[in-house]
């Protein structure tokens, strides 16, 4: 099973947050399935587990960006 692909922090930037809150449920949904693998033994690649977690990190930083500047006007 090939992970999702990664985006770089400028590209995420970009995006809406309807489609920052999308690319957060995939991400979360695809983490949970590779814990899943990675608990019976069947995970080949346990980077994509760490950049997927991290991804999502970026993405709830940036919409805390974003809450903090409306809250701020």
């Amino acid at each position: 099973m090939r992970g999702v692909d990664a985006m770089k922090i400028k590209e995420l930037r970009e995006l809406s947050n309807d489609e920052l809150f999308g690319r957060r449920y995939e991400l979360r949904k695809e983490i949970f399935n590779l814990r899943l693998q990675q608990q019976s033994g069947a995970l080949e690649k346990p980077s994509v587990l760490r950049s997927n977690r991290r991804e999502v990190a970026q993405i709830e930083t940036i919409l805390t960006e974003r809450n903090r500047k409306v809250a701020a006007k």
